[in-house]
């Protein structure tokens, strides 16, 4: 083989193992599924039925995501429980029915939503995950997911979020949108329950211990360390048994269902 031969040769190499393990670290992606609230506002349905296994549209809110998920390639899956927890278990089991796998964090006592991630940091690992709140029903494409986790890193940020318009509970918001970056600044946008996020946000939680997410968001927008973008589809936060039904009943109507 001669010299140019061989050049050849090994930078075609190259480039198809740079293919190789961009292709992999894409795919493999994981995603968290926050399914440890006890949903008192839900009560009585949530007194014998954790709140991510009510059903809407014929399916429990959790399998909606886990099946959109599943199709955007994003099939790494951890679910943290605390409440009625090995009800979602048994119904879910290791995922394989989905075409996922599933990993369970059980907290036992809910740690809230900083406090629960940082409990499954162990399973999640070093690279940027994607976050999805169990108690929401949207139609984002979570394909997209995937670019953000790589602008993320490339600009060093701390976190992606999804934003949505206020809804008629929330009419005040959570967060500016300028330009693709989170803000303090109104007018404000409702923040979805949907995100990317480096594990450095949750280092420095005590393991076990109780956080929420907001004040760790607030202090990275400060910085400058926080994306964003707008969904203008399908959302609702299943906060309710009214909303609950109303959501139901629009998804029912949408899909011919009795």
């Amino acid at each position: 083989m001669s010299f140019r031969s061989l050049r050849g040769f090994l930078h075609f190499r190259l480039l198809a193992t740079l293919g190789r393990d961009f292709l992999r670290e894409r795919y493999y992606m994981k995603a968290m599924l926050l399914a440890a609230g006890r949903g008192e506002r839900m009560r009585p349905l949530t007194d014998f039925t954790p709140k991510p296994l009510l059903e809407a549209g014929g399916k429990p809110l959790i399998v909606w995501h886990i099946e959109r998920l599943a199709r955007a390639g994003i099939t790494d899956l951890v679910i943290n429980h605390a409440h009625l927890g090995v009800q979602i278990e048994k119904m879910l089991g290791n995922g394989s029915q989905f075409g996922t796998k599933i990993s369970y964090s059980d907290e036992g006592i809910a740690l809230e939503t900083a406090g629960g991630i940082a409990y499954a940091l162990n399973i999640l690992g070093e690279h940027p995950f994607a976050v999805v709140n169990g108690d929401i029903f949207c139609d984002y494409d979570f394909s997209r997911l995937h670019a953000c986790s790589e602008t993320l890193q490339r600009q060093g940020d701390a976190a992606h979020l999804v934003m949505v318009d206020n809804p008629p509970q929330h009419p005040h918001g959570d967060f500016g949108l300028q330009v693709g970056r989170v803000t303090e600044a109104p007018p404000k946008l409702t923040f979805s329950g949907i995100g990317v996020y480096h594990p450095t946000l949750f280092a420095h939680i005590t393991r076990g211990t109780k956080a929420p997410l907001a004040p760790l968001l607030h202090a990275q927008i400060a910085l400058g360390k926080v994306s964003g973008e707008l969904h203008r589809g399908l959302w609702a936060d299943v906060g309710t048994p009214q909303r609950l039904a109303e959501l139901d009943s629009q998804m029912r109507t949408q899909h011919n269902m009795p």
